[in-house]
């Protein structure tokens, strides 16, 4: 599949069609203007938000479609799940199939050899499951759980390949995702999965096309936001939704935390034929993106992670007690002298904080990585890559880094400031969010809590307080340590 055959039908302002080098950096560098800007993940600039939503100086939190753009940024490879797949059919009498190769799934020659061009051996998990049922005929629905590195973009994206009839010009299939930016990361998949199939083309339906109302696509894919698509079916005719023989929804829970893209996304579902294939993708399965799924999947399939009990037997947890900042920094290069460490995360409650501490650190002599919300999505996994590959054995962070990133060397996590919420009361869940960063994949960790004022003892017994009921989320008494 040549870089020619991928080209838009409509006239760009700017290059969009990512080629098979794909450099997501450069292009959100042009995106931006390459001007330093504190914006959402797309591009508005934002008032800067404290932790539980609420404007406030100099306070990081990372949106869900950051966090998932940063994981799909930083994960080379499949990630190791250990949760086992529970497969619900929809028809309870229809035999199971699954797969452990991807010659049993009969794809065409071009999309075998572009599969495993891609680094796939083997199916994954959810590929296992998911694929027999996305390629069945009849077309079957689905709607499946799948964390980032599971997998699960290339997985529907071959389905999408197969599902192609390359003499038909016009657009059969249709992927929408919340953001520009995830939206181009599952085209990059798309296109090197499917280099070897000439015959199949890819449009792109994502702001900075100029598009000419009236005529219609003849790319057999296309892959956008909602708003966008929305536009190129209802405004600018490019696409005949009647046409769209398979849909595919992708990050589910991040599109109905998004203003307006679950309005939008129904909208679209709703001019698709009855027939069309539905694909919906989510990495939870909370209630809201339940009833949302019911509204865009009639009578699916379902794949879904079996929930293990979640354990954080093998995290023992600390607190010690501090006057001020430069007594916690004297305490913390105690403990790190103290304990054999792989390497540790430090939270920070501001980016003050924690460029104070970063700087402090170095000057100590150690190897200091610092995370924070005013960098760039691109900059924030290139300092997490090097901190995974051990480059930098510290990474001083605010709640950016609090959940969804997995390093296996980290031996110690420090609370330098205790999570609060704005009401200065213990964050409970961003304290578990927190903790969980180390002890993964059954190794043993420390949590250490820095008390520096009575107020931050009362936190200390809040939190206690609160999983002193949670079976096997903190099991002992949160001890103290003298060091």
């Amino acid at each position: 599949m040549s870089g020619d055959s991928w080209a838009l039908a409509v006239d760009v302002q700017e290059a969009t069609t990512p080629s098979v080098q794909f450099d997501l950096s450069k292009k959100l560098d042009r995106v931006r203007g390459q001007r330093n800007l504190k914006g959402d993940i797309n591009g508005n600039i934002l008032p800067e938000k404290a932790e539980n939503g609420s404007c406030k100086k100099d306070a990081d939190k990372m949106d869900l479609a950051e966090q998932s753009l940063l994981n799909k940024l930083i994960r080379r490879s499949l990630v190791r799940n250990r949760n086992q797949v529970e497969v619900l059919q929809r028809d309870p009498t229809s035999p199971l199939y699954s797969v452990k190769t991807f010659e049993e799934l009969r794809l065409k020659p071009e999309l075998l050899k572009g599969v495993y061009d891609l680094g796939f051996n083997r199916p994954s998990k959810i590929q296992e499951n998911a694929l027999p049922m996305m390629l069945a005929q009849p077309p079957q629905n689905l709607i499946a759980q799948s964390q980032s590195g599971t997998g699960k973009t290339a997985a529907f994206s071959l389905a999408m390949l197969s599902h192609v009839d390359t003499a038909n010009k016009w657009t059969q299939c249709l992927c929408i995702s919340p953001t520009y930016e995830l939206a181009l990361q599952i085209g990059q998949v798309i296109e090197q999965m499917g280099k070897f199939y000439a015959d199949v083309k890819l449009a792109y339906a994502i702001r900075g096309n100029k598009v000419e109302r009236g005529i219609k696509l003849q790319e057999q894919i296309v892959i956008g936001t909602p708003g966008t698509v929305l536009d190129w079916c209802t405004k600018y005719k490019l696409i005949d939704p009647k046409k769209i023989t398979m849909f595919v929804l992708d990050e589910a829970d991040v599109m109905i935390a998004t203003q307006g893209h679950r309005d939008q996304s129904i909208r679209i579902h709703r001019m698709l034929n009855k027939d069309c294939q539905m694909l919906l993708f989510s990495a939870t399965f909370e209630e809201s993106v339940w009833r949302f799924a019911e509204q865009v999947v009639p009578d699916p399939n379902i794949i879904r992670l079996k929930r293990e009990e979640e354990t954080l037997d093998t995290i023992k947890q600390f607190y010690v007690v501090c006057k001020e900042k430069e007594d916690k920094f004297t305490a913390l290069c105690n403990l790190y002298g103290s304990l054999t460490i792989a390497q540790a995360m430090i939270f920070c409650h501001t980016r003050k904080m924690a460029s104070w501490l970063t700087a402090h650190l170095t000057k100590e002599g150690h190897q200091v990585a610092l995370l924070s919300g005013e960098m760039t999505v691109e900059q924030r996994a290139s300092v997490i890559e090097r901190f995974r590959q051990g480059k930098e054995k510290v990474l001083v962070t605010t709640n950016v880094c609090s959940r969804g990133i997995d390093v296996e060397q980290v031996s110690l996590v420090v609370n330098f400031d205790l999570p609060v919420d704005m009401d200065g009361n213990a964050d409970n869940e961003t304290y578990l969010h927190r903790i969980g960063r180390t002890g993964r994949f059954g190794r043993r960790g420390f949590a250490v809590n820095m008390v520096d004022s009575k107020h931050s003892m009362d936190i200390i017994n809040q939190i206690e307080m609160h999983f002193r009921g949670s079976q096997n989320l903190i099991p002992t008494i949160l001890k103290k340590w003298r060091v």
